[in-house]
């Protein structure tokens, strides 16, 4: 009789401990499963009020931005101005496959390029351009020296002047900027350069 009665207690503690443990995963399911959800909601919010993302093809835009690098872009409420990093898609220009670029110029401003000086003037007046990967050397005779942008055009080019084509070219010309699909604002991977585009310096 004695055993009995002193087993029921235990009996009745091991259950308590087992529904313990239930309600102790269930709580963490739960901040798991709101966690989850939080992450979503920012994902979705950043998607439709900042943008999207996408990755570096090529080496066009060295020592700013490397191959394989993954960007955030500002698309939303975004107006193309002088010296941002875009990415653009023209129909036109290998099948309308994204690319990034760099605007020199927007409608109604004049732009020169010099080879011999390593210059560009824009308006007349020289860019100073820190960003560049090395001089520029002249590149074929259909490259352009000389272009006026048309209003509600940009003119764009490769920080890695001498491996980049861009508007310079026939194939690419001046862009309407419809196309411009956002500004890059941030580099997302690799995780070591994660950062604002313009505050990032890396060795090419």
């Amino acid at each position: 009789m004695f055993e009995e009665e002193h087993l029921e207690p235990q009996e009745s503690g091991e259950e308590e401990s087992r529904l313990s443990d239930r309600d102790a995963l269930k709580v963490d399911l739960y901040f798991w499963l709101q966690a989850l959800v939080m992450a979503l909601v920012g994902l979705i919010l950043v998607f439709t009020f900042i943008g999207r993302i996408i990755g570096v093809d090529g080496s066009s835009m060295m020592p700013t931005l490397h191959d394989h690098d993954m960007l955030l872009l500002q698309s939303i409420g975004y107006t193309p101005e002088s010296g941002d990093v875009v990415v653009l898609s023209k129909k036109s220009f290998r099948e309308g496959q994204p690319i990034v670029k760099r605007v020199i110029a927007v409608g109604g401003q004049t732009v020169d390029i010099d080879y011999e000086s390593n210059t560009v003037y824009v308006d007349g007046v020289v860019l100073d351009e820190p960003y560049i990967l090395e001089p520029m050397r002249e590149l074929p005779s259909n490259f352009a020296t000389h272009v006026v942008v048309p209003e509600g055009s940009i003119f764009v080019m490769g920080d890695n002047r001498n491996n980049s084509t861009d508007g310079r070219s026939p194939e690419l010309g001046v862009v309407d900027e419809r196309c411009v699909l956002g500004r890059a604002l941030f580099v997302l991977l690799p995780f070591q350069d994660i950062g604002p585009v313009e505050s990032i310096s890396r060795p090419a």
